[in-house]
């Protein structure tokens, strides 16, 4: 049976008083010298918080109200002339934001602060309601952003100086392209080599994004290019695949041959998932094929001979790219390019340089290549070098994360409502001890991350446990 109109305003009539003697209890607790004097019909002090709000004692409701100067608009309801007045740091306060801000879907500070003055008139309201929306997971959910720790120092593969040109090399694929193959066409992608200390650039095409194919290209561009101390790149099946196959290959060798080519070996690093900046000096270089090319090819496919000698021809433009800065001034030295360590000159349709014969001591010409080297390092340790030193983002840190914190996992393939929430299980600190990497759980699931794509969340708040505290 359904309940009777008597019933339900009898319920209506015990919630406002009820709710009035809370608003009246928060009162008192917040500002008890202002609460009795204006009770009492007495002024209040001249350093009261509530002096500039001409504050008024409400006989019918046992509030204090704002004054104000509103009091002549005949349009609007009482409560929005003269708001209750509450402090923000009453938890009481504290429940009305949340509340108002659930019943809004949580949208900005200002259109919950506007909906609230509409009854209530919060004391540094602007701040009260930015504070609870700081710590609300679901507001958190919408706009917090990743706290992106200080930008690292250089690492060791992009200082090694007086080393041979890729020494220390980042490895990546981009694609794919399509080919004419006679009548069909077929998708190619190509391959980037880039040495990470001289800049020097190295290209190449796939017919496959495989082991094999990979693997083949490396052999391709240590015949011309010699053999890496290490390889840097990401987590594509291809490069963990042919890592996997070299060190196979390696232990089924005999102990004499193991022994005789254990420092032949080429170390394979991986950047982890998800974090392309750190593998942002080949991802940089990425970008630029894929220009180049789509400025030449526009979208058009071409027979796989054209392709090749077009992504030679890119990479003879990039090598031949100015380290540093380039001056205006004639008097100036030239710019030190790629170019001159891999071809004696800087740009590949210059004439061949012309050497003192000082230096190449009459018929010695396996000076030449030293000449060359010496010339490239000096003007790479002067010109180049230094400006390596400033950070050109993420100059201050963020607030580093901790093992057991709530976390958003930035996924850009998905909208923003579907992205996972997890808990930060392990973190990895780099050589400056900062936290970059961290391992997040969620649900039965692992995942490693990068610290820039993960978004810190509040914990969840108890609303009961609130309300409790607030009665209390």
């Amino acid at each position: 049976m359904g309940r009777s109109n008597s019933d339900n305003s009898s319920e209506a009539s015990r919630y406002i008083q009820a709710e009035k003697l809370l608003l009246a209890q928060a009162q008192l607790d917040s500002f008890p010298e202002e609460f009795r004097a204006l009770k009492a019909g007495q002024f209040i002090s001249t350093d009261s918080r509530l002096r500039s709000l001409a504050p008024e004692y409400d006989k019918d409701t046992g509030l204090i109200r704002v004054g104000g100067r509103l009091r002549h608009i005949e349009t609007l309801p009482p409560d929005v002339i003269h708001p209750i007045v509450l402090d923000p740091q009453h938890q009481v306060t504290k429940l009305l934001i949340q509340d108002i801000d659930q019943q809004l879907n949580h949208p900005g500070a200002e259109r919950v602060l506007a909906e609230l003055r509409r009854r209530y008139w919060v004391l540094r309201g602007r701040e009260a309601v930015r504070r609870h929306q700081h710590f609300c997971q679901d507001c958190q959910f919408w706009r917090s952003k990743p706290q992106k720790p200080k930008m690292a120092d250089l690492p060791p593969c992009r200082l090694r100086l007086f080393k041979p040109p890729f020494f220390s090399t980042g490895v990546d694929c981009f694609g794919p392209f399509q080919v004419k193959i006679g009548r069909r066409q077929e998708k190619i992608w190509g391959i980037l080599y880039k040495c990470l200390t001289t800049r020097c650039l190295h290209l190449d095409l796939l017919e496959h994004l495989d082991t094999d194919a990979f693997l083949l290209s490396l052999r391709r561009f240590i015949a011309r290019r010699g053999k890496p101390f290490e390889i840097l790149c990401d987590n594509g099946t291809n490069f963990t695949g042919g890592d996997h196959e070299l060190r196979e290959s390696f232990s089924q060798m005999t102990p004499e041959l193991q022994t005789q080519l254990a420092k032949q070996q080429i170390q394979f690093r991986y950047i982890p998932p998800s974090a392309p900046h750190f593998g942002g000096t080949w991802e940089r270089e990425v970008k630029s094929v894929k220009t180049a090319l789509r400025v030449i090819l526009r979208e058009q496919s071409v027979p796989e001979s054209v392709l090749q000698t077009l992504l030679v021809e890119v990479e003879g433009i990039l090598n031949s790219k100015p380290l540093g800065y380039v001056s205006s001034d004639i008097a100036d030295p030239d710019p030190v390019t790629p170019n001159m360590l891999l071809m004696g000159r800087r740009d590949a349709s210059l004439p061949q340089v012309l050497y003192d014969s000082n230096e190449l001591l009459g018929k010695r010409r396996w000076r030449h290549s030293q000449v060359l080297a010496d010339q490239f390092w000096t003007a790479f340790i002067r010109s180049y070098l230094p400006e390596l030193q400033g950070r050109q983002k993420w100059t201050s840190d963020g607030k580093g994360l901790a093992v057991g914190q709530v976390v958003l996992l930035i996924d850009h393939q998905l909208p923003r409502a579907l992205w996972p929430v997890g808990t930060v299980t392990e973190t990895y600190a780099g050589a400056d001890k900062r936290i970059r990497t961290a391992k997040v759980k969620v649900k039965d699931k692992m995942y490693l991350r990068p610290v820039v794509k993960l978004i810190p969340l509040p914990p969840k708040r108890d609303e009961d446990k609130d309300t409790l505290d607030g009665l209390s």
